[in-house]
């Protein structure tokens, strides 16, 4: 089930983002979601705007994302071109525990379900997720820059 979190779910959202940066460690991707809380500020503050998704079964929260509804600011520029310019929400910031497979297409298919075009991105040392993304046929459609000015390849799917 996905459902709105509550900030009585985020000590748990932010647990489930430490698992998610420490099964990143070990995938050898080091430079995404740094250990400074960046991703688990942008968690608190996504409760706080009601953008923030938990996914859980009867053993309790094993997921987290984003789904931003509208225009994002970052993807306001690429190295590259999206492929529409229809409204569309952005998948940001999705982690698992670990204990369930296929949390990513779960979250696209919940998305989808929402709004019929969706946009993410990720870091390109990140190889799973990367492999992920293009295995539920998002397309590949550039380079946009994060905040910070670090780069992300970003995936576009309608």
């Amino acid at each position: 089930m996905i459902r709105v979190a509550t900030m009585e779910d985020l000590a748990r959202a932010h647990e489930v983002i430490g698992i998610g940066r420490a099964t990143m460690r070990a995938a050898g991707n080091t430079v995404q979601w740094s250990p400074t809380g960046q991703a688990e500020a942008g968690i608190t503050e996504d409760i706080s705007l009601g953008r923030c998704y938990v996914m859980e079964d009867e053993r309790g929260i094993y997921g987290v994302f984003a789904l931003v509804l509208g225009d994002d600011p970052t993807y306001a520029y690429i190295e590259g071109a999206w492929k529409d310019s229809s409204p569309y929400g952005t998948i940001h910031r999705i982690a698992s525990d670990g204990s369930h497979r296929g949390v990513l297409a779960e979250c696209v298919r919940w998305s989808m379900a929402q709004i019929p075009h969706l946009r993410i991105d990720t870091h390109e040392s990140n190889l799973a997720m990367r492999g992920a993304i293009e295995k539920l046929g998002f397309a590949y459609c550039g380079t946009i820059y994060i905040a910070d000015g670090t780069p992300r390849r970003a995936y576009e799917l309608i």
